[in-house]
């Protein structure tokens, strides 16, 4: 059943990074003070939802919320990862991510990384791969020799305090990386070009492939719902390298 699912979500993804790539008429909808909203973000969610449509099962998206009745099975879509990134031009750091979660926990995921060509694909029980290609983490397990990737959301709190305490917290790892795409930096986790990713209030819809393909990839992954759809998220490369970053 859930090899039927995959196939709906990779035809979505692909029909979506399809449109995007055209980059047709772009238009802000919204500017916020840390985020912008894009025509883009709307027309590609059309697309999926009519694609996922043909399943029946809902759907949560990052546009327009949640559609249909709620069950176990659900769609968690964004469909478009790295508006910003998009509006600037930089295509190689946008993406389109679909998931499918059973209650709170992840079946499978399909992030289409259109502009360079790279499909990561992750379900339960047959792993996770790149283009058909078997894909793994590293075996990193400390911080000082981690390679993490983070962002800023575009609710977050930038206190001095909130920033400090994110400061001391990346100062105990080799480097940092920050590329504006959520679903992307958790991604990378899965293949090994990232050893852990991690964000705090960042939002369902932006992790939950990553999720499920990290997960399925044999790597590490965890999650702390806060109000609305907005949650704590990390993904690792090893448990060991989890245990060393919550523990710092």
């Amino acid at each position: 059943m859930h090899e039927k699912y995959l196939r709906l979500a990779k035809e979505a993804a692909a029909r979506a990074g399809e449109f995007l790539s055209k980059r047709k008429n772009i238009d802000v909808c919204e500017n916020l003070a840390h985020d912008i909203k894009l025509s883009s973000d709307r027309e590609s969610e059309k697309i999926i939802l009519e694609c996922l449509s043909e399943s029946g099962l809902p759907v949560l998206s990052e546009e327009c919320g949640f559609v249909g009745e709620e069950q176990n099975l659900r769609w968690i879509v964004d469909p478009l990862d790295g508006s910003v990134n998009y509006f600037k031009g930089m295509d190689e750091l946008c993406c389109v991510s679909i998931a499918l979660f059973a209650g709170d926990e992840p079946v499978l995921g399909v992030i289409n990384r259109y502009a360079c060509g790279e499909l990561f694909c992750g379900a339960a029980g047959r792993g996770a791969d790149l283009n058909g290609n078997p894909i793994k983490p590293s075996d990193i397990c400390r911080l000082s020799e981690a390679v993490i990737a983070t962002g800023f959301p575009a609710g977050r709190n930038y206190s001095d305090e909130k920033l400090m305490g994110f400061v001391h917290r990346v100062q105990r790892v080799k480097k940092v990386r920050m590329l504006g795409t959520a679903a992307l930096m958790a991604a990378f986790v899965s293949c090994g070009r990232i050893d852990a990713y991690f964000e705090e209030g960042i939002c369902l819809w932006d992790v939950a492939a990553a999720m499920a393909i990290v997960k399925s990839a044999g790597g590490a992954v965890s999650l702390t719902a806060k109000d609305g759809f907005k949650c704590d998220f990390g993904a690792f490369a090893t448990d060991m390298l989890k245990g060393d970053f919550y523990g710092s």
